[in-house]
């Protein structure tokens, strides 16, 4: 199983570690790329900061993340697993893994950057701030710049395996499985239901939508659950508790999508 996470906006500070070793991270057929996005990256916030700010898309009250990036390569380091903080990763909270889980972690999560395209959590890199929403002057939006170099790397380390999918639409955007990887996806959706009226609403609520999907990670993780394809997540979900709808997309080659219902937010 493969599962496919986005970052978290803030970050950790950068850890006292040695300095990043960009060969050392998984997934080495995006080397190039990433070293592409770094030095435009670096090169941008050592310039003018106004700039940088504006293409970063940071308030006056951010300017310490373009100093952070002018930096990227003497900073110390952490695994990306304690770099990415937020909602996700607190629900998510790899520290308090027990030693199995953390072990199922290391080899199933993958976190999509705006930097460094893909990472697992035991990469080992320096706080950072790119989203994939950001358009470089060299190299224009990160989106459609990962997204011609993603494929042939995303589709070897999906293997035959499911991929569980629970990117946002802007990390989605750098990689869209195809073909027989398409057909073992799944992307989750979770709706809070509510009773109105005597009828029942649903809606997507961000920060529960992100605890939720957090939960469901360690969930599989500490459960040592391993399904092959979306119809296994399924039914292994519902045996963990959860309330899950879904139905096999119309047309082979295309990604299940599942949602997950919620009664209550917390």
């Amino acid at each position: 199983m493969l599962v496919l996470l986005p970052p978290s906006e803030g970050k950790a500070a950068s850890g006292r570690g040695a300095p990043l070793k960009a060969e050392s991270l998984s997934l080495p057929g995006l080397a190039d790329a990433r070293a592409a996005v770094l030095d435009e990256l670096v090169e941008l916030c050592t310039g003018d900061e106004g700039k940088a700010r504006e293409v970063l898309g940071l308030s006056e009250g951010l300017r310490g993340e373009v100093a952070k990036n002018v930096e990227l390569r003497t900073a110390g380091t952490r695994p990306a697993g304690e770099i990415y903080t937020g909602v996700l990763y607190d629900a998510l909270g790899l520290a308090t893994l027990d030693t199995a889980a953390k072990r199922r972690a290391a080899k199933a999560l993958l976190v999509f950057s705006g930097l460094w395209g893909a990472v697992h959590t035991g990469d080992r890199i320096p706080s950072y701030r790119c989203s994939m929403g950001v358009k470089l002057p060299g190299l224009g939006a990160l989106g459609a710049y990962w997204r011609t170099v993603m494929d042939p790397v995303m589709t070897e380390a999906a293997g035959e395996g499911l991929v569980l999918d629970l990117r946002s639409s802007a990390y989605a955007a750098a990689w869209k499985p195809k073909g027989a990887v398409a057909g073992r996806t799944a992307t989750v959706r979770v709706l809070h239901s509510q009773i109105v009226d005597g009828v029942e609403k649903r809606s997507v609520v961000s920060h529960f939508n992100k605890a939720t999907k957090g939960r469901l990670v360690r969930d599989l993780l500490t459960a040592g659950a391993g399904p092959a394809d979306p119809a296994e997540l399924v039914t292994v979900l519902r045996d963990l508790g959860y309330v899950v709808e879904g139905e096999p997309p119309a047309k082979a080659g295309r990604a299940w999508s599942l949602d997950v219902v919620v009664t209550q937010i917390h």
